[in-house]
């Protein structure tokens, strides 16, 4: 009888994990399954256990990260706090986000645009939602905006969480996270919701 094999699943993590270091650094169009393997530690056979195209390692980085997005969106929402409190705590989030998976962050602003129409639909669709939960605690605490302008200064909050993707300050975390963190409720035009920590 032969013996069934399972995957494992922390050669998974470490195949997403050296595929987003990669890509963050070098483009994802320019990196072979080999160059992932010999990152993650595994025989360029191995990698095709887990993932039969390249495309769909890059899909995987780019839903994990979306659903950690919504996830933490959704658990801050049901907290059932008020407007303000609830803002704070999706501002601090997305801002854990950025710091701790800024590299496969980093890969979905510059691939999802490559990927397959119906995961860029997804994705696309999983993003509005999520942008939604913002506009929707913002909207009472800006009454004096437009639909279009709350949106805008949610794009621009999130913007200036994102843009530690592209630039390295040098900053230790907690000191990054505290900028950001105030920036951010700037950009939103109100007051944080709980003292920074």
């Amino acid at each position: 009888m032969v013996p069934t094999r399972h995957r494992d699943p922390a050669r998974k993590e470490r195949i997403l994990a050296a595929a987003a270091e990669l890509a963050a650094r070098r483009g994802f169009h320019t990196v072979a399954m080999t160059d992932i393997g010999a990152q993650a530690g595994i025989v360029g056979s191995g990698i095709y256990r887990h993932f039969r195209t390249k495309e769909a390692i890059l899909v995987a980085l780019l839903d994990r990260v979306m659903d950690r997005l919504r996830a933490g969106a959704a658990d801050i929402v049901e907290r059932g706090l008020d407007d303000q409190a609830t803002l704070t705590l999706l501002v601090r989030d997305h801002i854990e986000v950025a710091i701790e998976d800024g590299a496969v962050l980093a890969v979905y602003h510059r691939e999802a645009h490559t990927l397959p129409e119906e995961a860029r639909r997804r994705l696309r669709r999983t993003q509005r939602h999520y942008l939604e939960e913002w506009v929707h605690a913002l909207a009472p605490l800006r009454r004096n905006l437009a639909d279009g302008e709350l949106r805008l200064a949610v794009h621009a909050a999130i913007g200036a969480i994102q843009s530690t993707l592209f630039f390295r300050s040098g900053l230790a975390d907690d000191r990054l996270a505290a900028m950001l963190d105030t920036m951010a409720h700037a950009c939103l035009g109100i007051e944080q919701g709980f003292p920074p920590k």
